[in-house]
């Protein structure tokens, strides 16, 4: 078996090896001892074959479980960590605001209630109450399997508060839920990052009123934009900052290529475009539709209290069926 030397260079610079790394150099250097001994003395060499094919057997097993911690060390940071989640008001003026942040409490709620921890990285609030956008983060490692499918347009059919007469209004928000991964999938320019500092907004003390220390990052080739400033210190949000920016940038390079396969891919359910219409929510009827996979649910207080697993559950099963298929 041959040993390959960049592998074996990577396996002394990951952490999770390092320790075997050295169990292979002293083995190595033993064998070389061995290998040196039996050219040296014909006498010592019949001696020295079953000690040399020992040796080699300890290397191979070793190089081999070193193989094994780096590709399994290579998959854990390829799959997401989290999610940023971000709510967008849409079509419906007023109402629209009041119902995206109804969809993002019904989300945190249900993060709340698995033992999710987020943060609210930035929020812009319309007048009449509810949010314009929001974006949130989202930390465990199972956030991402759940959510992947909420992607969006949601759809509200209801009274609003506002109406006198007693009309059925409809409304939207978009919802995206972008991965968060400990090595991203794509390469960013740092010269095509331009960055600003602000002063947080919002409650925080003296610190948010005097010190510059919100971020707001702009990917000039795309005009993506973030902000983030749900740390007390410039540094933090900026390298939060930065990782939102990777996870919208990751997850538009993929819709693009989503969209580019949509017709041969067999896992699909949508286009996982934030221009889709995939819910409505009527709840003159306590009715939600999803329109992707054509099932409702009744209940829709329970749900949007965050309430949620039935409609996951129902999208995982579809997504598993259309695998299989």
């Amino acid at each position: 078996m041959e040993f390959d030397r960049d592998k074996l260079l990577e396996f002394k610079e990951n952490q999770k090896t390092q320790f075997l790394a050295s169990q292979f150099d002293v083995l190595f250097r033993q064998r070389a001892e061995s290998e040196a001994m039996a050219a040296s003395d014909p006498e010592m060499a019949e001696l020295a074959k079953d000690d040399i094919a020992n040796i080699q057997s300890q290397l191979e097993a070793l190089y081999v479980q070193m193989q094994e911690i780096s590709e399994a060390s290579k998959v854990e940071e390829e799959k997401p960590y989290g999610v940023i989640l971000e709510v967008r008001a849409g079509a419906g003026g007023d109402e629209a605001a009041l119902f995206a942040e109804e969809l993002a409490q019904m989300y945190l709620k249900y993060a709340e209630s698995n033992g999710w921890p987020y943060t609210t990285e930035s929020e812009s609030r319309a007048t009449a109450g509810g949010y314009k956008e929001a974006v949130f983060e989202i930390i465990h490692p199972k956030v991402y399997e759940a959510l992947r499918f909420e992607t969006g347009v949601h759809r509200v059919q209801r009274v609003p508060v506002t109406e006198k007469v007693g009309r059925i209004h409809t409304s939207t928000a978009s919802v995206a839920v972008l991965p968060m991964r400990k090595k991203p999938t794509i390469e960013i320019n740092p010269s095509d990052i331009q960055m600003e500092f602000s002063r947080a907004g919002g409650a925080g003390g003296q610190n948010v009123n005097k010190v510059e220390t919100a971020v707001r990052l702009v990917h000039l080739p795309t005009g993506v934009e973030v902000r983030s400033q749900s740390e007390r210190s410039q540094l933090k949000n900026r390298e939060k900052a930065m990782n939102i920016l990777v996870a919208k940038l990751e997850a538009l390079h993929e819709e693009e290529e989503a969209k580019k396969h949509a017709s041969v891919r067999k896992d699909q359910i949508g286009t996982g475009d934030r221009s889709e219409k995939i819910r409505t929510y009527n709840f003159p009827q306590s009715r939600i539709t999803d329109h992707r996979i054509k099932e409702s649910w009744h209940n829709i207080e329970e749900i949007m209290a965050g309430r949620i697993d039935p409609m996951l559950a129902a999208l995982k099963r579809a997504g598993s069926k259309a695998i299989a298929q």
